[in-house]
């Protein structure tokens, strides 16, 4: 696993067609997002309303992978005391699935929910149980499930996790939070 060359940077509005075609490229193999074409223009699906900050992964030049923060609308539902920032929007491009690209984006986006003393959640859809292991062998835990409106009925709740304050894992070892 190798993460050389890669340059994690704040997304830019010019970022956003490019990473159109990166989630396009990945979305047949990965599954996400779950409903594909999406009911509305991708580019809402990227950049939300609730987002509060958002970086690019990019590999000799060109974007790779993607990651934001966002308030949580409804913070009880992880039940979970705090101040919430839900980890969203993570994905990374089939050239560099398994280089520890997504691990990079996952670990700026904890690095700056720590740095504005928030705690971060995210969710995830049961059927992406790779995401959940990576998830769970960087210290991650399951708080709860829920049922959204957008998924279907064959589909199983949705996990919510939180990374509970302390050590991180980054590139394989333990770094205080």
């Amino acid at each position: 696993m190798s993460t050389a060359g890669v340059v994690v940077r704040p997304r830019r509005p010019d970022d956003v067609p490019v990473l159109v075609e990166v989630l396009a490229e990945q979305q047949p193999g990965s599954r996400y997002p779950m409903r594909w074409p999406l009911p509305f223009p991708v580019e809402r699906f990227l950049v939300r309303g609730t987002e509060e900050a958002a970086w690019v992964a990019e590999l000799d030049g060109r974007v790779v992978g993607h990651v934001a923060v966002c308030s949580v609308p409804d913070p009880e539902v992880f039940g979970v005391p705090g101040d919430l920032v839900s980890v969203a929007v993570l994905f990374v491009g089939l050239a560099v699935r398994g280089t520890g690209t997504g691990g990079l984006l996952l670990d700026t986006a904890v690095a700056w929910a720590h740095e504005h003393e928030r705690l971060p959640v995210l969710d995830v859809v049961p059927r992406h149980s790779r995401a959940i292991a990576v998830y769970r062998h960087r210290g991650w835990v399951e708080v709860g499930r829920v049922r959204p409106d957008w998924l279907p009925a064959d589909e199983d709740d949705v996990v919510l996790m939180t990374l509970p304050p302390g050590p991180v894992e980054r590139g394989g070892r333990a770094v205080p939070a």
